[in-house]
């Protein structure tokens, strides 16, 4: 049993209430996933964990409270580096960012990636987890305080992709380097300009739909470019496999410890919040990370 100081508030769990998502829970549901708190109880035979301890995990429900009940598998220790607002944010968008860009895109350090919706939770981690791993980052987003925010978060450089033609801003920065991968949590109307950008050779990372429309690219893009699309589905490989997630929480924590990977900011509000916080994840209106505190 743990003391919930704070649980993250993803896209998928607007989905979730309103039964729109792939995976669909039986009744009643009670919604939340990732949170930080302090161990309050822990049952016979649990090893490794004692009260008062303070941790990170993953419930299969019901975070947005005061406690949760988890097995103690799901729970990683908290290191002194993260704070419990960081750390309640952070379980599955930087999972989802180190597992899609080096086991699904393979990204080398030196290439150019181009990150959609960047100053969302999902692209914020996504660039962090990019400029750990030595990659240059081209942020893109829709207003200038989501760029702000997108350089805050480790960015090299940001574009507008509200403007018509903000590909020619992209060109302009890929220039001399070209660009190597794509990672889309948007989709919608910019994925096919994006995936046009690509170089060839280039791999274009299937993230999400936060735009709530699912792209139609002809197949003749990749032949012409030579290019890959690969789907980045953490959720799902990490259902078909539960081993995948420690050894990915290690590898995060020890970067955080070691001063490697620098967190971007998130954004909280109290927990008695949460319906607004659900319907502004929704349609677009927060920047980075969005936690419930308590």
């Amino acid at each position: 049993m743990v003391d919930v100081a704070a649980a993250g508030v993803g896209f998928v769990d607007g989905l979730m209430v309103q039964g729109l998502y792939q995976v669909k829970p039986p009744l009643p549901y009670f919604p939340g996933s990732e949170f930080a708190g302090r161990v309050a109880r822990v049952g016979t035979g649990v090893s490794g964990f004692e009260p008062g301890q303070r941790v990170m995990g993953l419930a299969s429900s019901g975070a947005f409270a005061d406690q949760v009940r988890v097995r103690a598998a799901a729970l990683n220790p908290l290191p002194t580096d993260l704070d419990d607002l960081t750390a309640a944010g952070f379980f599955i968008n930087y999972a989802t960012a180190l597992y899609g860009l080096r086991d699904c895109g393979h990204l080398e350090a030196g290439e150019t990636l181009l990150v959609l919706g960047a100053a969302g939770g999902v692209g914020s981690a996504a660039v962090a987890v990019a400029k750990a791993m030595d990659a240059r980052v081209i942020a893109a987003a829709s207003s200038k305080v989501k760029r702000e925010a997108a350089l805050a978060a480790g960015a090299d450089v940001a574009v507008d992709y509200s403007q018509e033609n903000w590909r020619e801003a992209l060109k302009a920065e890929i220039k001399e380097t070209g660009l190597q991968m794509v990672y889309d949590p948007v989709g919608g109307s910019l994925a096919e300009p994006a995936l046009r950008s690509l170089s060839p050779g280039g791999r274009f990372l299937v993230v999400g739909f936060a735009s709530g429309t699912i792209p139609r690219i002809g197949l003749n893009l990749t032949l012409l470019k030579r290019c890959a699309i690969v789907g980045v589905d953490w959720g799902g490989a990490s259902r078909a496999d539960p081993a995948l997630n420690g050894p990915l929480m290690t590898t995060l924590l020890q970067w955080v410890s070691n001063g490697r990977l620098s967190p971007a900011p998130v954004s909280a509000r109290p927990m008695n919040e949460v319906g607004a916080a659900l319907s502004d994840q929704l349609s677009g209106r927060t920047i980075g990370k969005l936690v419930l505190c308590n």
